[in-house]
């Protein structure tokens, strides 16, 4: 889904993205200077690999997730929010859900075996 830079207002723009078992649910709005609030909920379930034993297990996801979208290289520093920056005056929500579920397979999981040895 991709959205105009130019529909978002002060108003939230509400968006869902369902992607296999994950569904990508929020809310867009205008935040002044060229940039976008977005606030949203990654929820569902993700395939990782256990970083100790290598077996695969499922992940649940419920993530809450907000950053600012610059339209445009974003030169400034906010302390508030990560700021992403987006080209061509478009929001491409798939695309931040892809990066979004790339930076969570990005940690070191561990499957329930791991974690009840880890423990003992």
């Amino acid at each position: 889904m991709i959205v105009n830079f130019r529909k978002v207002t002060p108003t939230p723009l509400d968006f869902n993205i369902e992607s296999n078992d994950i569904v990508f649910k929020g809310s867009l709005k205008y935040d002044g200077e060229n940039l976008v609030l977005l606030e949203a909920t990654i929820s569902g379930s993700i395939d990782l690999d256990c970083y100790l034993c290598a077996e695969t297990f499922v992940l649940p996801l419920d993530e809450e997730i907000s950053f600012l979208i610059s339209n445009g290289v974003y030169s400034n520093v906010n302390e508030e929010y990560d700021v992403v920056e987006s080209f061509e005056g478009n929001i491409d929500l798939q695309e931040l859900l892809n990066s979004e579920i790339e930076l969570i397979k990005s940690g070191y999981y561990s499957c329930e075996n791991c974690k009840q040895e880890e423990r003992n």
